[in-house]
């Protein structure tokens, strides 16, 4: 390897966890306002799922073009090793941690999977001091996400699927579920909703309750033995982390008023119901934002907020990130570790 080429992963075609090489790639040239990290650990997402396999969950107008060879990964952790000249308040050998270029590198922009990646300044924050790289990359797009659905939105980009602007609600006094509590954006939603002084009830599989009690849920559900919409009701806010089809049979569970945050929106089918109901059913899309991981850095400085990792690979058996994204039931986030 020379200094003009990196190791990444790397894919010619879309397919499965198969499709992901460890290979020789070209090092990130920088433009105007960015800085290049040297990567030392990656969040694995699911937006890095859909694009493996070229988002084939969406309809095919949706799905954005793609040219090979594709990087992908959002979520880094690292160093900075070189700085453009139009950069200012960061400096070669910070520590500083970001969610890149999303949702705008969506179709391969982002190129996350690698030694180094060019990132724009704006969209970084430094990494907490208190925390190490594997925690620092399991944090931005799943807690990004539980922050711009939860407490603020930070942006004022039309969502096309709704007619309104995404709205936050209070949290404090009152009652929060939040379905798929265990994994990435669930597990962080759960403990924002207690900082903020809500009740929380966690859904998840029952191997997850005495993590879930750690992180500050007031009453686990056990989704396997019991349906929580069967026996939850007056509920003021439910943050479905799964979303999907089945969002609305959590309407069932909301009072009057209440609200349904469905993190995945497409196939709700739910409205008419809903405004029967009086429940507001809203989604956002998370953004990059480096002044909010500011902001979350230091709820994770300082312990308020914690990432739980669920396993951790080295960049090259990425192939074995994905298989363990792929079977399901996932504690917390998966890590690649590249330095």
């Amino acid at each position: 390897m020379s200094n003009t080429t990196m190791k990444a992963i790397r894919q010619h075609a879309f397919g499965g966890p198969e499709v992901l090489q460890y290979e020789d790639a070209p090092m990130p040239e920088l433009d105007s306002g960015e800085v290049l990290v040297r990567v030392h650990a990656v969040g694995v997402n699911p937006p890095d799922w859909y694009l493996r396999d070229g988002y084939k969950m969406l309809p095919p107008e949706w799905q954005p073009p793609v040219s090979f060879p594709l990087i992908l990964g959002t979520d880094v952790s690292g160093v900075i090793a070189a700085v453009a000249e139009d950069v200012t308040g960061f400096a070669v050998g910070d520590e500083v941690f970001a969610m890149v270029r999303f949702p705008t590198g969506l179709a391969g922009g982002s190129r996350a999977y690698a030694e180094y990646v060019s990132v724009p300044a704006a969209e970084m924050a430094r990494k907490p001091a208190g925390i190490d790289h594997m925690q620092a990359a399991a944090a931005p797009m799943s807690l990004l996400t539980a922050w711009q659905f939860m407490i603020e939105l930070g942006h004022d980009v039309q969502n096309p699927l709704q007619p309104n602007r995404h709205e936050p609600v209070p949290l404090e006094g009152k009652t929060v579920l939040v379905n798929g509590a265990a994994g990435g954006v669930g597990h962080f939603a759960v403990q924002l909703a207690k900082w903020r002084g809500a009740r929380v009830i966690a859904v998840a599989s029952g191997e997850h309750t005495a993590m879930l009690r750690d992180l500050g849920a007031d009453e686990v559900i056990d989704y396997t033995q019991t349906a929580a919409e069967d026996v939850v009701r007056d509920v003021d806010l439910v943050i479905d982390a799964v979303g999907g089809p089945t969002s609305g049979r959590f309407l069932r569970t909301l009072k009057r008023g209440g609200a349904l945050f469905p993190v995945f929106p497409l196939g709700f089918s739910g409205s008419e119901e809903a405004e029967k109901l009086g429940v507001t059913v809203s989604s956002t899309q998370v953004r990059s934002s480096g002044a909010q991981l500011a902001e979350l850095a230091l709820l994770l400085d300082a312990g308020t907020i914690r990432a739980v990792i669920d396993s951790t690979y080295p960049l090259a058996e990425a192939r074995k990130a994905h298989e363990r994204a792929a079977a399901g039931h996932i504690r917390g986030k998966i890590v690649l570790t590249v330095a």
